[in-house]
């Protein structure tokens, strides 16, 4: 079993920055992709930011040159630094973790997903 534990959300006003944490613990071989999604009242989940375990990113486009998603293997941990936010940025925010564990037999992979922080931009 893999937990995901996320932390940083808050109340923030526009301009200001965050910098969420997701921490992977338990049954762990390797971590592959990690990511970043958010999902706003009434809207779709959406992808924010992936980054590989080679550390290679992607960004939704709205969030380029704001967010800058990154890693640190030694601690199973991915952080989203966000920055000048803006209200459209309010959500819930959720990281995930693609992650490879072994079982009596076998070396399986499976998709994680944390509990989600809330992040509100307002003034």
């Amino acid at each position: 079993q893999v937990q995901l534990v996320e932390s940083g959300g808050g109340l923030v006003q526009p301009g200001e920055s965050l910098r969420l944490s997701c921490e992977a613990s338990g049954n762990i071989f390797s971590i592959y992709d990690m990511g970043w999604s958010r999902q706003a009242p009434g809207k779709k989940r959406e992808l924010v930011a992936t980054i590989t375990s080679g550390g290679d990113t992607n960004y939704t486009t709205s969030v380029k040159g704001r967010f800058t998603i990154s890693r640190d293997n030694a601690k199973n941990t991915v952080y989203l630094q966000m920055n000048s936010l803006k209200p459209e940025d309010t959500a819930v925010y959720y990281c995930n973790a693609v992650v490879g564990y072994y079982t009596d037999y076998d070396l399986l992979e499976n998709d994680y997903w944390g509990q989600g922080t809330q992040v509100t931009v307002s003034s």
